[in-house]
């Protein structure tokens, strides 16, 4: 029987993403994203909220480009896998955690507060490695009303602000 490791995140930073390079010079970039689902308590009737922290890894070009263009408060979709890491913390004890390993990445909400909603309604730009461009597509209710004509697949995400519909 096949298995499945997916894991879909849409949240918002909590803090500013860290970004650092390996010896080989790979960019990792590390990002911790909030999830709240929001409840009625059935003895209550009140409203309630469950707040989650996701830890989030992005390596190669993705953490370049999530390190420059994420910021604190910025909503993001992500999709990637779980993978659990063992660790001796200072006190010499064991440990293990659980990360996101994220595949791809969607930028929501506006260019300039890149977390909260555009005016138009319309979502930021994204970036899927080695993925066909509808993968980029990820929350339906970010689009705007009147979708442009499509545009051919760019085969240079280094120039990716002329790719992103803002």
């Amino acid at each position: 029987m096949a298995s499945v490791n997916k894991v879909i995140i849409v949240g918002n930073l909590g803090a500013d993403p860290e970004t650092r390079y390996l010896p080989s010079g790979d960019a990792v970039t590390s990002i911790r994203v909030a999830t709240t689902d929001r409840y009625k308590d059935k003895q209550s009737g009140e409203m309630k909220e469950a707040t989650e922290w996701h830890s989030i890894s992005f390596f190669a070009k993705l953490a370049e480009i999530a390190g420059q263009y994420l910021r604190k408060g910025s909503q993001v979709y992500v999709e990637g896998s779980l993978r659990t890491r063992k660790y001796t913390d200072k006190n010499g004890v064991e440990k293990y955690a659980t990360d996101i390993r994220a595949d791809s990445m969607q930028m929501l909400g506006s260019r300039q507060g890149m977390g909260g909603p555009s005016e138009d309604g319309g979502g930021g730009g994204g970036y899927a490695p080695r993925q066909a461009p509808s993968r980029l597509a990820a929350a339906p209710a970010q689009r705007p009303a009147a979708a442009p004509a499509p545009r051919p697949a760019a085969s240079n995400f280094d120039d990716m602000d002329d790719d992103i519909p803002f």
